[in-house]
């Protein structure tokens, strides 16, 4: 298969010594992609970073946030026009707006395909630009991960909120009508928490508590966020669901389940369930 150039995209008259490569790779709490899907203001300061050295010393940034699962592959965020610089190192330094006129339908739409090698992130654009293929272009804007299926949840509580504060119809549709009992893993120390939806509340609500409150009402998860701290608790905390049901599910038999989980999770004993 024949591979379509990315510079195939570039206006003739753009000139890529112009631009500097911006490939935003995770940083320890959030994926990039993430930022550029749901936070428009915070994905302008990702673009605006300055380390130790002026890496943004060109006209323009060509900004990419390498996808969640396969490092090779990155979701176009725009070309910003650096306006202003600053010679504060580790700080937002730079001046960005950006360039709709260049690109800007491809924003959040187009996959670039780039193997990149070593640890530099900001690259010259026009030294790595032969390397850069169009693997892709969406429809419609990247908005996030689809549902994966109720067997395959993973997510933690930050992913959670922003689920929820979408109003993803995929996961909403998936999960309003069901009931089921869930875990909420701490993924530090291995603790646990078992919980269930039952009667009118459908997985999709019991989880918008969460979302919203963080603790979801419950008296050991209040005590871990206290304890903790609300940073800690949104990265770490994952969802999953253990089992699931129609509406129909007699209550008795949800509450029973949970009960087992908690059984055999320890989630009373080493975790974090009261009762």
């Amino acid at each position: 298969m024949q591979h379509i150039p990315l510079a195939s995209l570039l206006r003739a008259d753009f000139d890529p010594a112009t631009c500097k490569l911006h490939c935003a790779v995770f940083n320890g709490k959030h994926y990039p992609i993430d930022v550029l899907a749901n936070d428009p203001e915070e994905w302008q300061r990702w673009n605006s970073w300055r380390g130790p050295k002026d890496d943004f010393n060109r006209q323009f940034v060509f900004s990419i946030a390498q996808d969640r699962h396969d490092p090779t592959l990155w979701l176009f965020g725009g070309i910003w026009e650096v306006k202003a610089r600053r010679p504060e190192p580790r700080t937002y330094s730079y001046d960005v707006v950006p360039r709709d006129d260049l690109m800007g339908p491809y924003v959040r739409r187009l996959y670039v395909r780039l193997a990149l090698g070593g640890r530099q992130r900001r690259r010259k654009m026009e030294s790595i630009l032969a390397e850069m293929t169009v693997a892709s272009i969406l429809e419609e804007a990247f908005v996030g991960d689809p549902f994966p299926g109720h067997d395959r949840i993973n997510h933690s509580l930050a992913d959670l909120q922003i689920i929820v504060s979408q109003q993803r119809p995929d996961w909403r549709i998936a999960l309003e009508h069901m009931k089921g009992v869930y875990v909420i893993h701490d993924s530090e120390t291995g603790a646990r928490y078992v919980g269930s939806a039952y009667g009118d509340t459908g997985i999709w609500q019991r989880w918008s508590t969460y979302a919203e409150t963080l603790h979801g009402n419950n008296v050991g998860l209040k005590e871990l966020l206290a304890e903790k701290g609300e940073n800690y608790y949104l990265e770490n905390m994952t969802f999953a669901l253990l089992e699931f049901w129609s509406m129909r599910t007699d209550d008795g038999h949800v509450l029973e389940r949970e009960s087992y989980w908690k059984e055999v999770l320890r989630a009373r004993s080493l975790g974090h369930n009261k009762n």
